[in-house]
């Protein structure tokens, strides 16, 4: 072991700098100490399957179409929708197929949204559910407004090919032909659906969901309606109930 002396000081001085230092590690040592030995108390409180449980949290399967906006109608029909102009683009180009139908509004910012329909017939409700959903995630729902007309066509009626001297932006595409309008009130509700939060239009939420809450514009911050949302379903994941909230909303 070797001890480093300050030639400028005495024996007596560089034997007390030492003791402070002795001191100080000492304290610190009884310290470091108290510390374990309350979490071994803490540890010998919790159950075998408690302390397994917070060390291997196993995720979840995360599903295809949870990159989207999602729901599944009162038919058990698929519907999804752009968060952006990225994912508009991905819907109508990778996950749009011949029988499935497009829904749209004429507002600027209004996400394109595809119902799957897998070559069966959708009833008006579950056509109109589709419309409340579009609507409700445009800026119809942020500006607070009360009714919306929302439009649907079949795919083959969604281009990118603008006319002559237009240009079509990301996101955003041109529809030729006859839209079927439907005018629709926004009312939104949140359940959960099997282990994941669905937001969704009534007749969906109350096919799929035993407990929901319905969700009304206004101005809360989207994290504090999250947590009280996460509370009542006593979810895991915070993320999840963000994801499918509208911007400007609240309980």
């Amino acid at each position: 072991m070797r001890i480093s002396l300050n030639y400028t000081k005495s024996v007596e001085q560089n034997a007390s700098i030492y003791f402070e230092q002795a001191k100080k590690a000492k304290k610190q040592l009884e310290g470091a100490t108290i510390a374990l030995e309350k979490s071994h108390e803490k540890l010998e409180k919790i159950k075998p399957a408690e302390i397994q449980k917070q060390v291997i949290k196993k995720k979840r399967k995360i599903h295809w179409f949870e990159k989207f906006r999602w729901f599944y109608t009162n038919e058990d029909m698929l519907f999804i929708a752009g968060r952006d102009a990225t994912t508009n683009e991905i819907i109508i180009k990778k996950h749009t197929d011949n029988h499935d139908i497009v829904f749209h509004s004429e507002m600027s910012g209004s996400p394109f949204g595809v119902l799957k329909t897998e070559g069966k017939k959708p009833s008006k409700e579950a056509l109109e559910e589709c419309a409340v959903f579009v609507a409700c995630y445009s800026k119809a729902w942020k500006l607070g407004l009360g009714v919306m007309d929302i439009f649907y066509v079949t795919p083959d009626q969604v281009t990118k090919e603008a006319p002559s001297g237009e240009f079509i932006g990301k996101g955003s595409f041109m529809i030729y032909g006859k839209k079927t309008i439907l005018s629709v009130s926004l009312k939104l509700y949140i359940g959960k659906y099997n282990d994941l939060m669905m937001s969704a239009p009534y007749l969906a939420i109350k096919k799929h969901c035993e407990k929901y809450i319905e969700i009304k514009q206004g101005n809360k911050k989207t994290s504090d309606i999250a947590k009280k949302i996460k509370k009542q379903f006593n979810h895991d994941d915070l993320d999840d109930i963000v994801k499918i909230l509208p911007v400007g909303s609240s309980l």
